[in-house]
């Protein structure tokens, strides 16, 4: 059984910079592609950023290129975001999740097509 578990959120004026840390339980890591997304209060939860299982291949959401960065460490089991020049609109709880491995690497915004889930981190950006 695999199991996310994120870290680094808190509270961050704007402009400033945090990186999230999300690490994996089990043996399996590297086998995995992952993403990381959002949900700010009253939405939907949204793509944020997603990584291959090699690192290879990362893709960003719009609202985030040039400010965000997903990047992965297989040895040590974790991926991280690293997120600079924070906006209020960055507000959310933001969640990693574990791509099915069965599926091609294609719909990675999509959060249907990942299987497993951590219980997020709060990341509030005042004004």
């Amino acid at each position: 059984q695999v199991q996310p578990v994120e870290s680094g959120g808190g509270l961050v004026q704007a402009g400033g910079s945090l990186r999230l840390s999300c690490i994996v339980s089990g043996r399996t890591f590297s086998i995995y592609a992952m993403g990381w997304f959002r949900q700010g209060p009253r939405k939907e939860r949204e793509f944020v950023a997603a990584i291959s299982w090699n690192g290879a291949d990362t893709y960003h959401a719009d609202s985030v290129k040039g400010r965000f960065t997903i990047s992965r460490e297989n040895n040590k089991n974790t991926v991280y975001l690293q997120m600079n020049y924070l906006k209020p609109e960055d507000t959310a709880v933001y969640y990693c999740g574990i791509y099915g491995p069965t599926y091609p690497f294609n719909q990675y915004s999509n959060y249907a097509m990942y299987e497993h889930w951590g219980q997020g981190t709060q990341v509030t950006v005042s004004s």
